[in-house]
């Protein structure tokens, strides 16, 4: 298993390429503005995308997903419930700071519709979408159940949880999504984030104050 991530735009954003190996197909999970970022990371491990998989529809995630579709001809998966974000990158730009800064943030011209519980099988690997609302609205985690591997976009961090006073965020609702889907898999599970570095979900259980004593 071939798992490699960078630290992409001004959020520091984490990019994840996954494959079975080197030199062979890939998926590629979010797409910050920096789609020549994501292309080096494929080209240094001789990868070929066949997916993108973007946790949520915030620009830091997705972009640079409309960029990659058309220089690489992956398709893109999001789920159809953060539209209102994936489809307006430069209006969130323009809501965050007042302006857009230079880039190219189009979104994806086509792309397929995540549902919780569908099961993906692509470039030879087998992944779990688990819906995990709260974020937004359409946030997904992605699950490698035979790697008991997680990638978590911006629903669990090292010590935190993601931030849901952004407009279509929702405490209570993001705090559900972790009960439901989240802490019911096991402590050794490692936790791959959208930003900041790993961990495992017995540590987050344990260890993170956002967690503590949710069941």
């Amino acid at each position: 298993m071939l798992i490699d991530q960078l630290e992409l735009w001004m959020a520091a954003t984490n990019t994840y390429v996954v494959a079975p190996e080197a030199g062979g197909p890939a998926v590629v999970v979010d797409a910050p503005p920096d789609p020549d970022g994501i292309v080096s990371l494929l080209t240094v491990h001789r990868l070929t995308p066949v997916a993108l998989l973007l946790t949520h529809g915030h620009v830091d995630h997705v972009g640079g997903s409309g960029a990659l579709v058309t220089r690489t001809g992956v398709t893109a998966y999001v789920h159809p419930d953060d539209d209102y974000l994936t489809l307006h990158p430069l209006e969130q730009l323009r809501h965050l700071f007042g302006f857009a800064p230079p880039g190219d943030y189009e979104p994806p011209e086509r792309y397929r519709s995540l549902e919780d519980g569908l099961a993906l099988e692509l470039a030879g690997l087998r992944l779990e979408v688990l819906g995990t609302p709260g974020h937004t609205p359409g946030h997904c985690c992605f699950y490698l159940a035979e790697e008991g591997i997680l990638f978590s976009g911006d629903q669990l961090f090292a010590g935190s949880i993601g931030r849901t006073d952004l407009p279509g965020g929702d405490y209570e609702v993001l705090m559900r999504s972790m009960a439901d889907k989240v802490l019911p898999l096991g402590d050794d599970v490692r936790v791959l984030p959208g930003h900041g570095p790993s961990t495992t979900i017995g540590r987050e259980r344990r260890a993170n104050p956002f967690l503590v004593g949710l069941r």
